[in-house]
């Protein structure tokens, strides 16, 4: 799609962090929201630091994916976080360019800049042309953002890369959300808090994930 080459082989495989089936708390409206392990930033206060390696999480095919995600009938579009998507773009690529042609929009965020992103091989190039919403920049924590939803830091920007969303759609001025899953084995945590939970966010941990081969 727009002049670049996805692979599509059903079998391609990626290293997931997490997946959150469906959420408020990663973008505009419910979202399927997919971390992958491993990051080569290493930015100081970084959200998910267990996130950071590229060993751990679970190793998952394409297709196991898009099934998990297609299964959602209420969501509005995906959300790519990590660790770093653009670590693993050629099968977030692939697995963005799924998700658009099921009517899903795609939302990513980066360490990266965009204007670095542009100068990498076609793989990013590929992935950048399935995003609607990207936000780029560094995690820094001593800018934490108390007015965009979804974003974590000032100095962080959102791109709309597609006309499917505007800046000036209300949505984004709305409190952040924090979203608190508890089951018999773990706790799982996803989002930003709004500034009265903070002491509950930091008293609740996540779970790291297991060491893979």
């Amino acid at each position: 799609m727009d002049g670049y080459n996805v692979a599509m082989p059903q079998d391609i495989r990626m290293r997931v962090a997490q997946i959150v089936p469906s959420t408020e708390a990663e973008g505009p409206g419910k979202r399927f929201a997919i971390w992958f392990q491993g990051c080569p930033l290493r930015c100081p206060g970084c959200c998910n630091p267990e996130f950071l390696s590229f060993r751990g999480g679970e190793d998952k095919s394409l297709s196991e994916v898009v099934e998990a995600m297609t299964s959602q009938v209420d969501i509005e579009g995906i959300t790519l976080l990590g660790g770093e998507p653009f670590a693993h773009a050629d099968v977030a690529a692939a697995l963005a360019l799924s998700a658009k042609r099921h009517g899903l929009s795609v939302m990513a965020f980066s360490g990266y800049l965009l204007e670095d992103l542009r100068l990498k091989p076609d793989a990013t190039a590929a992935l950048l042309a399935q995003i609607d919403i990207l936000v780029d920049g560094p995690y820094e924590r001593e800018l934490p953002d108390r007015k965009r939803r979804w974003i974590g830091s000032t100095n962080q920007r959102i791109h709309f890369l597609t006309n499917r969303y505007r800046a000036d759609d209300p949505c984004w001025n709305r409190s952040n959300t924090l979203e608190i899953r508890v089951d018999s084995q773990s706790i799982r945590i996803n989002g930003f808090p709004a500034l009265q939970a903070i002491g509950l966010w930091k008293g609740w941990k996540r779970p790291v994930p297991a060491e893979g081969s």
